[in-house]
């Protein structure tokens, strides 16, 4: 997969299909779009492209709002390249870019920079300076310019269109099993282990402690099942999130348990999928009521745990 910075002349691409959007998450949605531009380029020999942003056009317009992210970087390029993209295009956003009115964005970047020949958007896209250009005008901008829109309808999941707003809002209201439906997969926070404070080892429940990104989007404190990738290997877990009130809070992180043994992790790199909150965060009034609510939250998270895998095996 090639990656682009800028756009340039189009016209070393063959029958250029495109998308645009920022594709944080890489939904069911967005892989819906994706398979949909995927298949169009195909039929024409084409080239299968993603037009993407880079920073993401919250953190200028409104750098207020402390977007957090469901992808890294990373991640969001791997996934474009496992949908079947051929080219990502990414684009710097700043002020004057954002400056460019509906016309200008379809005429310079659109048509003359990427050549475009078909575009696949949602039926609601907006574009352009304060997102003043509909689907509508950009069908007449695509008439007169020399490529052909398709607008798309929401993809609904049980009811509920699928957005990364939605996903993000779920994930941080402790609601990851409806998260995952909406992604297609668990969602994951991944890190380094490091040492702690050894309270786990104390209390019969030792962990692996990770920091969490700055930059992620992170589950509502509290206690998870989860599944722990270690290397290629896969374990049933216990997840924690949160700053440890019953020992006069601090700092917050997130603490694995590997239900399947006690291993030497430090300084490896854990991936964590959480499948299900067991519970909120609670302040315990010493160690031991803690250590005894640990025992039924392990108890709860292997049930948890043991139906997401029959339901993961059904035909």
């Amino acid at each position: 997969m090639k990656i682009t910075r800028g756009y340039r002349s189009g016209a070393d691409r063959p029958y250029p299909v495109a998308t645009i959007g920022n594709f944080d998450g890489h939904h069911v949605g967005h892989r819906s779009l994706l398979r949909l531009v995927v298949e169009a380029a195909r039929r024409r020999n084409g080239t299968a492209l993603v037009l993407t942003f880079d920073p993401h056009p919250v953190k200028i317009l409104a750098p207020q709002a402390g977007l957090r992210y469901l992808t890294s970087p990373d991640e969001k390029l791997a996934r474009f390249e496992e949908a079947g993209i051929d080219e990502v295009v990414l684009l710097e956003f700043d002020r004057a870019f954002a400056a460019l009115s509906p016309e200008a964005f379809a005429d310079e970047v659109l048509a003359r920079g990427l050549g475009l020949k078909e575009l696949y958007v949602g039926e609601h896209f907006a574009f352009g300076h304060k997102r003043a250009g509909k689907i509508g005008e950009l069908a007449a901008f695509g008439r007169r310019l020399g490529f052909v829109v398709h607008p798309l309808p929401p993809v609904v999941v049980e009811g509920v269109i699928v957005s990364s707003t939605r996903i993000r809002r779920l994930i941080q209201e402790g609601d990851v099993r409806q998260a995952a439906t909406l992604l297609g997969r668990r969602y994951a926070l991944a890190g380094v282990v490091s040492a702690g404070a050894q309270r786990g080892q104390s209390l019969g429940w030792p962990t692996a402690n990770l920091k969490l990104p700055p930059d992620r989007v992170v589950p509502a404190d509290g206690v998870y099942a989860a599944i722990t990738m270690v290397d290629a290997q896969r374990s049933d877990s216990i997840a924690y999130i949160g700053t440890r009130p019953t020992f006069d809070a601090g700092e917050r992180l997130l603490e694995v348990n590997l239900l399947d043994g006690v291993r030497d992790l430090y300084g490896r790199t854990l991936a964590v999928e959480f499948v299900e909150r067991v519970r909120g965060d609670l302040r315990f009034a010493e160690p031991e009521a803690l250590s005894r609510q640990i025992a039924v939250d392990v108890e709860r998270a292997k049930a948890m745990l043991r139906r997401h895998h029959d339901a993961a095996v059904e035909p």
